[in-house]
């Protein structure tokens, strides 16, 4: 398998995220630290979710830039981060591109499947799924698009139930919303 980004496909590079992804995944192949930056991209995403304050840092454009440095950076300390993501994170910083830090951490996670042979899923759930649902639903993909599959897990309570599964350009949508919604529309004629 190629380890290069470059030849990853173009729709990730066609993105600002994308191409700061396709930097760092250079740089983590050339230091044999794949999984290691992946491990710590998966741990800032955390912090994404869980910390507004995080979430205002990397979204705010009237933070100076030496004070979203700064911050960015003892954030990373705190995650426990690797040298690699924690230099990374500061050039986002220093360029002022914290607000593509999610775009960057789905491209990462896609080109590293990709290294990996796999493919990566984008599943939504109304409620957090438990760790057999989630081998469940692996072994459904896996058997579906005939290779491993990776699954990006989200929560996103107004789907009400069911699944929203995103792979590629591929969507598959068992989401209790949709099928209220295309009832509604069978009704009115």
């Amino acid at each position: 398998m190629e380890s290069s980004s470059g030849n990853q496909g173009s729709s990730i590079q066609a993105s600002l995220g994308g191409r700061y992804a396709s930097a760092l995944f250079d740089l983590a192949v050339e230091a044999k630290a794949v999984d290691r930056v992946e491990q710590s991209l998966a741990a800032v995403r955390d912090a994404l979710a869980e910390s507004a304050d995080f979430r205002q840092l990397t979204a705010s454009p009237v933070i100076a830039r030496g004070a979203a440095v700064k911050a960015v950076l003892a954030t990373a300390d705190q995650l426990g981060v690797d040298a690699t993501t924690k230099s990374f994170l500061g050039v986002l910083a220093e360029n002022r591109r914290l607000s593509q830090l999610p775009a960057v951490i789905r491209a990462f996670r896609q080109l590293a499947a990709r290294h990996r042979g796999e493919t990566t899923a984008e599943v939504t759930s109304a409620h957090p799924l438990t760790p057999e649902q989630v081998d469940e639903l692996k072994q459904q993909l896996r058997r579906r698009v005939g290779r491993e599959v990776s699954v990006d897990l989200s929560v996103d309570p107004s789907i009400l139930g069911g699944l929203v599964v995103r792979i590629g350009s591929q969507m598959i949508d068992s989401s209790i919303r949709t099928r209220l919604n295309a009832l509604a529309s069978a009704m009115k004629g």
